[in-house]
């Protein structure tokens, strides 16, 4: 039969202590149930360990063996119970985050920041993907939090408003459309070949849905690209119109890179937010996380 842990333990004491009586005090239990434990250890092994007499107690020669594998048990023990617990300490020390290309370039690394002035000792992962992954992410538990831009959350995710985002049509200068004296139509958007984000993106889906709404057509895609920087790469190189975050080409815009084009009939108007797995509090740094985005963007009082 295996011995149990104690009665390994209670062997060390009794050949470091010479003792049975100062190994129970050691270990806080009553001689006669130390002297029980020994007994009942012996049995298991079929071996004599301790040879008692008056002068107190001292190891058998068998006992010194038994006792240097004892030795090496527990402190194999004491490896496994401080690894788990350095696992227990990096686990709470670490902070899983998925957001969309918008908020991960233009939001996420202050609030990343701000967090980690707080708490030095945290490590952030941030997975940088499109809002449908970041919610796939966050639904089968691969990260803790994500932040999305797409005007849609699936109904088991919990979601909190973080922040808000407008879209803009933008076009390089020598664009005819940079001369227009008069605002685009809805119509005029949707009847373009734009060059877009590739499905699943936030950007991409709430021009479709203000497309929808305003009841002028699905958007025509003369190039679909994977990022936010490549599409208003090709914007800048003449490929075509875009619609992009005004996060996203605010330096363009002022440096007169891209123009934005007005829009009339078109709400591009959009909600950033924070999702993760519905029914359940968020804790920990995760948590915090959360409310440093909130006090940034100045919705921390938002029901």
């Amino acid at each position: 039969m295996t011995p149990d842990l104690e009665s390994l333990r209670l062997l060390v004491l009794v050949g470091e202590l010479g003792s049975i009586g100062r190994a129970a005090t050691k270990l806080g239990i009553a001689q006669p149930s130390a002297s029980k434990r020994l007994a009942s250890l012996e049995r298991k092994l079929g071996l004599a360990l301790v040879d008692r007499t008056r002068r107190g107690s001292a190891l058998t020669p068998d006992g010194r063996v038994v006792t240097d594998w004892a030795r090496r048990v527990l402190d194999e023990l004491n490896v496994l119970v401080a690894g788990a617990e350095a696992l227990r300490s990096r686990r709470a020390a670490e902070l899983r985050v998925a957001a969309s290309l918008t908020v991960a370039e233009h939001l996420a690394p202050g609030w990343i920041g701000e967090l980690r002035r707080a708490r030095t000792d945290l490590y952030v992962g941030l997975v940088v993907t499109n809002s449908s992954l970041v919610c796939d992410l966050v639904r089968s538990g691969e990260v803790d939090l994500g932040f999305v831009e797409s005007p849609t959350v699936p109904a088991e995710l919990s979601a909190r408003r973080v922040s808000t985002d407008r879209l803009a049509v933008v076009v390089p200068p020598n664009h005819a459309w940079a001369r227009r004296r008069k605002a685009l139509t809805a119509a005029d958007l949707a009847a373009t070949p734009l060059v877009v984000r590739e499905r699943g993106s936030g950007t991409r889906e709430t021009l479709e849905r203000a497309l929808r709404k305003a009841k002028v057509g699905d958007l025509i895609p003369v190039a679909e690209l994977g990022s936010t920087t490549a599409v208003r790469s090709a914007v800048v190189d003449g490929a075509g119109p875009a619609v992009l975050s005004v996060l996203a080409v605010d330096a363009d815009l002022s440096e007169g890179r891209l123009i934005e084009v007005t829009v009339d009939g078109l709400d591009l108007r959009r909600q950033l937010r924070a999702v993760w797995p519905g029914g359940r509090r968020l804790l920990g740094s995760a948590a915090e996380l959360l409310a440093v985005a909130l006090r940034a963007s100045g919705f921390d009082r938002d029901g």
